[in-house]
């Protein structure tokens, strides 16, 4: 080879070395503005015990996600961290805010965040919900933890309530660096979408007119330009089943209305469950090494979505925790029975 042609592939590599760096510098990935309420607009009251503010962090999408940060008060060096959100259809100034709040009084630095396309998250269009992306939103809020300078990366941990309890079991599944996850009042989101309530329709008859309506519905709005939404918790009959009343209970009174709550207000779009048909979630929690507790009332409608994700479950760090006399609803936000102590005494010892 001569001198010419050795210059000549020098050159070029330079060049595409420059290009490469140039190229990436033009990627840098640039968070979405949202519009962040700044006064306090939970449905539970402000502690006086830890400092909370409003954060953002972005998904693998891009889809900005935003939270609520409580910290507490005079906390030193790094602490151990957990991620929370849920339930499905809700916002983190609902249940979630109140459980990041209780956990950061405890001595944890918390996010509550709003699931992709909710809330004050960004994602277009509105009301969606995603197997793939709102497991992703746990493992991008692990992203975020990790690289803060007050937060330990070693000791993340996360917890989902209702449906979000079934995606973070999924995300710890996906995400080795979780090391510990609780999964409160769980549903399993594609089982029910899939089979129905206690698996009545688990039949492909039933799932191909899913299938076929929902299909329908997204040539209207493709046509419309609009999303067609589902109605969410009306105003039970007196013969309806009792869950149905207390997710009005919750949802529709002044206990936990907030107006950004897809379960309080306009519905989720209804060609959601689509993807949630076809993609179950839980498929590789039997491969799960890190920590797990489950927790779920014992008069809860859904408590077999615990009772057996938990069997799939392996490994001595498998915790599944019956809590007496509660339904659905009380672990989202009775003091008196979602078993603070207990889920202390979990990530204490798991996140350390």
């Amino acid at each position: 080879m001569n001198i010419k042609t050795i210059m000549a592939a020098g050159l070029l590599a330079a060049s595409a070395t420059t290009f490469a760096q140039n190229e990436q510098q033009e990627m840098k990935f640039q968070e979405e503005q949202l519009a962040l309420t700044q006064e306090w607009d939970k449905t539970f009251p402000q502690s006086d015990k830890v400092n909370h503010s409003k954060i953002t962090f972005h998904n693998r999408y891009g889809i900005t996600l935003a939270a609520d940060l409580y910290i507490p008060k005079n906390a030193e060096g790094q602490l151990p961290a957990i991620a929370i959100s849920g339930p499905f259809g809700a916002v983190k100034e609902q249940s979630s805010g109140l459980y990041a709040q209780t956990l950061a009084e405890r001595g944890f630095l918390t996010i509550a965040f709003d699931p992709s396309f909710t809330g004050e998250s960004g994602g277009q269009p509105r009301s969606v919900a995603s197997p793939d992306i709102n497991t992703e939103d746990f493992s991008a809020a692990v992203d975020y933890l990790s690289t803060r300078h007050d937060v330990d990366a070693e000791r993340i941990g996360i917890l989902g309530i209702c449906g979000f309890g079934g995606f973070a079991i999924n995300a710890a599944a996906m995400d080795t660096r979780i090391k510990a996850t609780v999964a409160s009042t769980m549903y399993d989101i594609s089982r029910n979408s899939a089979n129905g309530y206690f698996d009545a329709n688990d039949n492909a008859d039933a799932r191909y007119e899913m299938r076929k309506q929902m299909n329908a519905q997204r040539t209207e709005d493709y046509r419309s330009g609009t999303y067609k939404r589902t109605i969410m918790n009306p105003k039970p009959a007196d013969d309806a089943p009792q869950f149905m009343k207390d997710y009005y209970n919750y949802y529709k009174t002044q206990r936990g209305y907030h107006p950004r709550s897809i379960n309080s207000g306009l519905g989720w779009n209804v060609t959601s469950s689509l993807s949630f048909i076809n993609m179950p979630i839980l498929s590789y929690a039997d491969e799960i090494r890190s920590a797990v507790l489950i927790v779920h009332g014992e008069k809860a409608h859904s408590r077999y979505f615990s009772e057996d994700a938990f069997k799939k479950l392996k490994g001595g760090n498998k915790e599944l925790l019956i809590v007496p006399g509660a339904v659905h609803t009380d672990l989202y936000d009775d003091l008196d029975k979602i078993p603070f102590d207990k889920i202390e005494q979990f990530f204490r010892e798991y996140l350390k």
